[in-house]
């Protein structure tokens, strides 16, 4: 082949490229996220026209999970593995956070971000170690992660151990009191969104998928597939860490028994199989459905075994017409709307 002809190949594959680009660029709605964000800063003015601070609860509480499902997501979606564990991280994150705010006044709020970066800290030098298996193995390597940390808190004095510790709750007016925390959840779950969004399309993105496709052929074609699956550990448990320092001052009180239950490492993975494995929008519909289900079932059903058996029956049904996640399964049919399509 001479060089012309080579020449004329490398022109041609970057024109396809970039028609593939701009393809991307048309079906992608980049408003609708942004005027969901805004329709959610605006939310609290209602608060000068009666009580909604229940409203403001379902909102805060879903936010938190779109940032913990979105993290999630970087591990579990992206490279594909599974990880039961994580809310090892939101204990982390929360006890970090609140025992500083129990010690010193600093909000959690303000300590976030630093209670985030001790959590992909751990997190890195957990994924050194639970990472060298795969499959099945790194399942319950996770699991194992949850109990061991589990009995660590429980036992623990200076943290308070079984009981915990009561946290100071903030002086406004109930009427405003939760506010604080929702802008703080709903901010953080906008920045796990975009995050998200950056990461799956930057070279790091690309190299966590094809692990997900075939880590050994990945390994070959020259990916660091050790230091990715690390990295992206470290990153998802940076997210997770943050919700759990605010989730703490929240309540006013950090327990083992809020944070280290199964019940939310399996709401992180519901909600992003719900929504969409791998996908943008995926663990954001996925919170939020699978919020909505909960409230309507205890709502109507009261909170017992009923409601539990229906959401079940819910979240069964859903993934038999969706397989793939309603964003995912929509996508493959080419039925996605618009308005969805985030990735």
């Amino acid at each position: 082949m001479t060089s012309l002809d080579t020449n004329d190949v490398i022109t041609a594959r970057k024109a396809y490229y970039a028609g593939l680009a701009g393809e991307a660029d048309k079906g992608r709605v980049v408003w609708f996220p942004i005027a969901f964000l805004a329709v959610l800063l605006v939310l609290p003015v209602l608060q000068f026209t009666g009580n909604y601070n229940y409203l403001i609860h379902l909102v805060l509480f879903t936010a938190s999970y779109v940032v913990m499902a979105s993290g999630w997501n970087i591990l579990g979606g992206f490279a594909g593995y599974i990880s039961l564990g994580h809310n090892v991280f939101f204990a982390v994150g929360g006890y970090f956070a609140g025992m500083i705010f129990a010690r010193y006044g600093i909000s959690t709020i303000i300590l976030a971000p630093l209670a985030g970066l001790v959590a992909a800290a751990l997190g890195y030098l957990i994924g050194l170690i639970t990472l060298r298996v795969r499959g099945p193995s790194f399942i319950i390597s996770s699991l194992a992660l949850v109990m061991i940390f589990k009995i660590l808190f429980d036992n623990w004095d200076f943290v308070g151990g079984s009981n915990g510790l009561s946290l100071a709750a903030n002086d406004l007016p109930v009427h405003w009191a939760k506010l604080p925390y929702y802008y703080a959840f709903v901010v953080m779950a906008a920045f796990s969104v975009w995050a998200s969004f950056r990461i799956k399309h930057s070279k790091f993105g690309l190299g966590l998928r094809a692990i997900s496709k075939d880590e050994i052929k990945s390994e070959s074609a020259g990916i660091n597939t050790r230091f990715y699956k690390v990295l992206a550990f470290a990153i998802s448990a940076f997210f997770v860490g943050m919700a759990g320092a605010v989730w703490g001052e929240y309540l006013t009180y950090i327990r083992p028994n809020i944070f280290l239950i199964i019940l939310v490492s399996v709401n992180m993975v519901l909600m992003c199989i719900l929504g969409g494995k791998g996908t943008i929008a995926g663990p954001v519909i996925g919170a939020i459905l699978l919020v909505a289900f909960n409230e309507f079932f205890v709502a109507t059903l009261g909170a017992s075994e009923i409601n539990i058996f229906a959401t079940g029956m819910i979240m069964m049904l859903c993934l038999m017409f969706f397989p793939l996640g309603i964003v995912g399964t929509l996508a493959r049919h080419k039925k996605l709307p618009r308005i969805l399509n985030w990735d």
